[in-house]
């Protein structure tokens, strides 16, 4: 006999686990499939990524205790931000003063906010988390949905929403479309030290076909990201420590002292992806399945968590009206406002039909 789930979400990245802890306490039964290990879920490994949450995503952690499970010496707060253009002086400034905030927003290191919702995810009684779980097909009908596993193993659900990333194979096996644009352009990402303070001010500087910005984190460290043709992102790279140090301190005029690379150097090729459609019969894309935008800023994760917030409460108030939480009805309030939402905010140029 089938295993049967209320919702089936498939991948547990931040979009499928906010999305899964979201759902907890809610009369439903929730399986989330994952293809890494269980090792991997609970001690991520470090990936170069800080993101920039904002305010709105801080409360929708805050809601669901994903953001009381943070260590203190991993959040960071953002209180000011210039921006300089070429060798110019000039810079356009913002602060939290003007805005009347505490902070412009909080710098997390991507690897803790998964630990944190995988840690939350995991008090859940109504959901289940399977590791190593590789999905071979999904698809879905009137009644329900059906995914098939490597192992041949099939499960059944009411709702299948995948969180497979912005190259979704779900996305594809299902027949919805997205559309793609690659900019031919990289982004380096690393942490660095330096001799000059911060003041929790990030930092970005354009320069000639090359942009690099610099995110506060504690201390006198930051996030570093250099942002150039992808020709040009071997140089950078696989640039000596020591030359890597000199040309970022040359880039930032000197402004926070002698720099210092702190561990190794990330490689993110900037490919910005949007789904014309975030739902089909008993399906909905979720995360950067939905819309993938810069993988190195906070935009995308920011949008990923707006949306399988507004998933959930749609969600919820089906339980609340006795509806199918898998019908067509309460599947297009999610799209029609997560559509809009990421049609103002997206996409880096991407133009969405």
């Amino acid at each position: 006999m089938r295993e049967h789930f209320d919702i089936l979400i498939i991948g547990a990245g931040p979009a499928g686990l906010s999305f899964a802890r979201s759902l907890g306490g809610l009369p439903l039964k929730v399986l989330v499939l994952e293809r890494s290990s269980q090792a991997t879920l609970s001690e991520p490994l470090e990936d170069g990524r800080e993101i920039a949450l904002t305010h709105l995503s801080v409360n929708i952690m805050k809601e669901v205790g994903a953001w009381q499970r943070l260590p203190k010496d991993g959040v960071s707060p953002i209180e000011g931000a210039k921006v300089f253009d070429g060798e110019s002086s000039y810079s356009l400034d913002f602060d939290r003063d003007s805005a009347d905030l505490e902070a412009l927003g909080y710098l997390v290191p991507n690897h803790l906010i998964r630990k944190a919702f995988y840690e939350e995810v995991a008090t859940q009684k109504n959901i289940e988390v399977r590791t190593e779980s590789v999905v071979e097909n999904v698809s879905t009908d009137d009644e329900c949905g059906y995914v098939t596993l490597t192992s041949g193993e099939v499960i059944t659900a009411s709702l299948i929403a995948a969180a497979d990333t912005r190259f979704s194979e779900m996305r594809r096996k299902m027949g919805v479309s997205a559309t793609l644009r690659d900019f031919s352009r990289t982004a380096i990402v690393c942490r660095m030290e330096h001799t000059r303070p911060h003041n929790q001010t990030a930092l970005e500087c354009f320069h000639y076909g090359r942009t690099t910005a610099v995110l506060p984190m504690q201390g006198k460290r930051s996030s570093v990201v250099v942002t150039v043709n992808s020709r040009d992102a071997h140089k950078y790279a696989d640039m000596s420590e020591e030359a890597f140090n000199r040309n970022i301190e040359k880039q930032l005029q000197g402004m926070l002292g002698e720099m210092t690379l702190l561990g190794q150097r990330h490689v993110y090729p900037l490919v910005a992806v949007h789904a014309n459609q975030f739902v089909a019969k008993r399906f909905a894309l979720i995360g950067d399945a939905a819309v993938g935008m810069h993988p190195v800023t906070a935009h995308g994760f920011n949008l990923g968590l707006r949306g399988q917030a507004t998933l959930a409460n749609a969600i919820e108030s089906a339980i609340a009206d006795n509806r199918d939480i898998g019908s067509e009805e309460v599947l297009k309030i999610y799209e029609t406002t997560h559509m809009r939402i990421s049609r103002d905010e997206c996409c880096g140029g991407l133009v969405h039909p």
